[in-house]
């Protein structure tokens, strides 16, 4: 027996470190971070693309100011990098004169503002900078300081402050009166020279304190007074070097083809230049990008939608969460050209939860990371989704690429949000595309433990077109979704298909369906909803516990019979074995029986896993209070306190940075069930079994600290009401005068189909 017990503890761990391993290998080989630095910087080079921005020490991503660090830098690089000098013997286009990088906002910060998000723009690339959702119930958990604005700030000699490079309308700033160009010199006492103090000033205040701001406005002084409050939500925004979303280039002009590892064609660098800005207001922009002497013009113009009925609730479902962006090329000159462009997909989604989200592949050949490339085609008028995993593209693996094909969304897909490109066509099976590769477009993080955090994305180049003179062509319209992932707001755009549930989707769905109903119509908490949804699942199977609790009690009775014929078959196992079959047909006694509601309650316990791990309802709901927060996110582990920096990396890498005390709890009460009503063993080999589910349950625990503390509620909630099930269920063991357990049992009298 002790070996068989060392053997299997053995086992255990076993499965425990391949699992482990397992998830590394299908993750890929991981690069040297020295050598990936260098080719990085090699292939940056090589295409004429801006050096990487160092990575913070923990291999995550320096502070971007906002914004703008990433903006400045990469300007600085094109300015310092002229064009491409033109072949031998061709007249080099003209360039477009460099214009100084503006930024403009579009929506508001403001909830009941007729928008539901707030934009930014920059004429560098005439890009999409950063998206910010402005509903309350989209705060980023991650980011614990005061929010101010993203403000664009640059630096500014004369005075010595930040210079201020946009201001979005409802943010803290813009409610306290601040202006572009406006030169920050100092943010309560505290004295700012850069961007970089900027930050480092609003890290000393917390969501909610009111602030004296001192500015410099067209040389004079001037104080605002603002309350800072908590970060909103950016579904997209700038990281590290990487590309900005909807990045767009020249694939194509006539007989010159863009190499798939440069950033523009020569003499072209339409990604990287600053693009005059014609016009804009507070829901519209257009840019535009002049070369009179190829005959020329590319413009990208930029709508916001709007709440389509006014008055409507901010925060309920319309089709509000998307950017309307066009795409024109125009033919200003006297002879046709072949022209394709190549644009970029949305980067920059929120990473939060990458060490505990667990989100499911939708292919056998690995799991899903927190970031992935979906891409939706048109077959026979339905939309067929694919995954391309963020881990496979972290691990530089061969990836699926779309050629020629009809697409009818693609984009990028974390765990609660999701950033779409829509393409608005006249006919689903259009093809618009040549060819639409995803791709990893950041750098691969330093610390293996992070490899999750890569940003990724992809580049779709179009289908090459003649555009005649004096005409117009690709003239293209996307919507860019980017927003939460509520069933009810993706139906809205046709992207209800990228909430994946697995195998027991069905369950999932009706699992939430409940739980919006117990929390939107009857207005209780989720903490609350979960219980209620507990009692509900666990009275529906009232009938199967029950007889669950009647197999154990009959197997408790029959534990003296069973004894007797271990000692007298002692020798012979078979004679053993159906003397036990005999009596258990004695006394109408299943011993699967008690196995049955374990296996029906799996589909439950998983459709319930997939359902809270992925709903972004859940997300920041509390389990007591908002002012608590411990235990602030139902959809996250419970995190009483952090370990991160005294706890050994590899334990981190199972447990996670957090010590979570609720699932200690649940499987406290799944042992301590097992001790109240498992029958005593009847021989060695029982004993055995019955300490190797006590071991198991350890190994469940380390397995599943990283759920969601709403799944742990559940659990909890489903364990102390089987122990009153089991406590208020009649006894029905009858003792003999000798004390001794009675041979009738009263429950087998009972039909056997019962």
């Amino acid at each position: 027996m002790e070996r068989r017990l060392a053997l299997f503890l053995l086992c255990a761990v076993a499965i425990l470190a391949g699992n482990a391993y397992l998830s590394r290998w299908m993750a890929g080989p991981q690069p040297n971070p020295a050598q990936q630095a260098q080719a990085e910087g090699q292939k940056g080079e090589a295409a004429g693309d801006e050096p990487a921005t160092p990575e913070a020490a923990d291999g995550t991503a320096a502070p971007d100011a906002a914004g703008t660090a990433k903006t400045d830098t990469k300007s600085d690089a094109t300015d310092a990098n002229p064009a491409e000098p033109a072949a031998a013997g061709a007249e080099p286009p003209a360039l477009q004169p460099d214009l100084p990088v503006r930024r403009v906002a579009l929506g508001s910060l403001d909830p009941a503002s007729p928008y539901k998000m707030l934009v930014t723009l920059t004429s560098l690339g005439a890009a999409c900078e950063r998206i910010e959702l402005n509903s309350p119930r989209y705060r980023d958990s991650e980011f614990d300081g005061a929010y101010l604005g993203h403000l664009g700030l640059g630096t500014s000699s004369d005075p010595k402050g930040a210079s201020v490079g946009v201001v979005g309308p409802g943010t803290p700033a813009g409610v306290a009166g601040l202006k572009v160009n406006d030169v920050i010199t100092a943010i309560g006492p505290h004295a700012v020279g850069d961007w970089l103090a900027v930050e480092e000033a609003l890290a000393k205040f917390r969501p909610g304190d009111e602030v004296t701001i001192h500015v410099m406005r067209a040389g004079q002084p001037v104080e605002l007074t603002a309350r800072l409050a908590r970060k909103p939500l950016d579904v997209v925004q700038p990281e590290n070097s990487d590309p900005l979303t909807l990045e767009l280039t020249l694939a194509q002009l006539d007989d010159q083809k863009l190499d798939p590892q440069k950033a523009d064609l020569p003499n072209l660098p339409l990604s990287n230049r600053s693009w005059e800005l014609v016009s804009n207001d507070e829901s519209q922009a257009t840019f535009r990008w002049a070369l009179p002497t190829v005959g020329l013009e590319v413009l990208k113009k930029y709508r916001l939608a709007r709440v389509a009925v006014a008055g409507q609730d901010p925060e309920g479902p319309s089709e509000a969460f998307h950017l309307v962006f066009d795409v024109e090329i125009k033919n200003t000159g006297m002879a046709p050209h072949q022209v394709a462009y190549r644009l970029g997909g949305p980067t920059g989604l929120p990473t939060e939860g990458w060490w505990y989200a667990n989100k499911i592949s939708r292919t056998w050949t690995g799991g899903g990371g927190v970031r992935d490339v979906i891409v939706a085609t048109d077959i026979k008028g339905r939309a067929s989704i694919e995954t391309v995993s963020g881990i496979k593209l972290a691990g530089d693996k061969e990836v699926t690429r779309w050629k020629n094909e009809p697409i009818v969304f693609a984009g990028v897909d974390a765990q609660y949000f999701a950033a779409m490109l829509i393409p608005q066509k006249k006919s689903p099976d259009e093809v618009w595309f040549a060819d639409l590769d995803p791709r990893r477009v950041g750098p691969v993080p330093a610390d293996k433990n992070r490899l999750k955090l890569t940003d990724v994305s992809f580049r779709a180049t179009t289908v090459t077109e003649e555009i005649k003179p004096g005409e117009s062509g690709l003239e293209h319209t996307y919507f860019l979704f980017a927003g939460p992932k509520v069933p009810a707001v993706l139906a809205a755009y046709g992207l209800d298909g990228i909430v994946y549930y697995g195998w027991f989707g069905t369950v999932s769905r009706w699992m939430l369906a409940i739980l919006h109903f117990f929390h939107d119509t009857l207005h209780v908490p989720y903490a609350i909803a979960i219980i209620l949804l507990t009692v509900l699942v666990r009275s529906a199977m009232f009938p199967l516990s029950r007889r669950q609790a009647i197999s154990a009690q009959k197997m408790q009775e029959l534990a003296p019979e069973m004894k007797k014929l271990a000692e007298k078959y002692k020798n012979n196992m078979e004679a053993r074995s159906k003397a036990q079959q005999e009596l258990f047909r004695k006394h109408n006694y299943n011993p699967l029986a008690g196995c049955l509601p374990m296996f029906i309650q799996l589909p439950i316990f998983i459709g319930l896993y997939r359902s809270l791990s992925v709903d972004v309802e859940l997300r920041q709901a509390p389990l007591i209070s908002e002012s608590v927060r411990w235990a602030s996110n139902l959809a996250a582990p419970d995190q009483l306190f952090s370990w991160e920096s005294w706890m050994p990396a590899f334990a981190q890498s199972w447990l996670g940075p957090y010590f979570n005390v609720l699932p200690c709890l649940t499987i406290g009460l799944f042992i301590w069930q097992q001790k109240m009503f498992m029958p005593p063993p009847t021989d060695e080999q029982a004993a055995m079994q019955q300490k190797m589910m006590q071991y198991m349950m350890i190994i469940f625990g380390v397995m599943f600290f990283r759920v969601p503390s709403g799944l742990c509620v559940y659990f909890i909630a489903s364990s102390l009401w089987g122990i009153a099930e089991r406590k208020l269920l009649p006894k029905s063991i009858k003792k003999s005068p000798a004390g001794e357990a009675a041979t009738t049992i009263t429950v087998a009298s009972r039909p056997a189909a019962e």
